[in-house]
C-alpha cells in the first residue's frame, strides 16, 4: 500500500472543486436563483454578502476531500474511473444524501429544491471525482 501523494489530491481537488463549483453556480447562481431567492424572501431573509465566497471555498474543501477518498479507496479497489465513480457516490451519500435529510425534515426548503440540488450534486461529485481521479497518481 502507497503513501498518499498529498500534492496530487491538492491539485486534483482543485480541479473537482472548479467543477462542483460551475456546476453549483449554474445551478443554483443562474437557473435556480430567483426560487432560492424567493425561498429565502419567506424565511425573512437575503443571502449575505459572505455567502458567495463562503460556497466556493465549500467547494474546493469537497474537491479536494472527495479526491482524498479516492487517493484512499484506490490501494483497495485499483486505480481508475470505476473506483472514482465509486468514491464519487461514497462521498455523495455521507456529503450530500445525508445532510439533506435533516433539510428535508425541518421543511425550511421547497422539497422541489432539495430533489435538485441532490441529483446535480449526484453527477457534479461524481464528475469532479472522476476528474480529479484522473489527475492524481501515487
Amino acid at each position: 500500500m502507497g503513501k498518499i501523494n498529498w500534492g496530487r489530491v491538492f491539485l486534483g481537488g482543485l480541479l473537482a472543486g472548479l467543477i462542483i463549483n460551475v456546476f453549483e453556480w449554474v445551478t443554483n447562481g443562474v437557473v435556480l436563483a430567483a426560487e432560492w431567492d424567493s425561498a429565502m424572501r419567506a424565511l425573512g431573509h437575503q443571502m449575505s454578502s459572505s455567502a458567495i465566497p463562503i460556497f466556493v471555498i465549500w467547494s474546493f474543501l469537497v474537491g479536494i476531500a472527495a479526491v482524498w477518498l479516492y487517493a484512499a479507496a484506490r490501494p483497495r479497489f485499483g486505480a481508475g474511473p470505476k473506483t472514482a465513480m465509486l468514491t464519487g457516490f461514497a462521498f455523495w451519500i455521507f456529503g450530500y444524501a445525508l445532510p439533506s435529510l435533516g433539510q428535508f425534515a425541518l421543511q425550511l426548503w421547497p422539497v422541489r429544491l432539495l430533489m435538485i440540488g441532490l441529483c446535480v450534486g449526484l453527477v457534479e461529485i461524481v464528475a469532479a471525482s472522476f476528474a480529479g481521479g484522473w489527475v492524481y497518481r501515487e
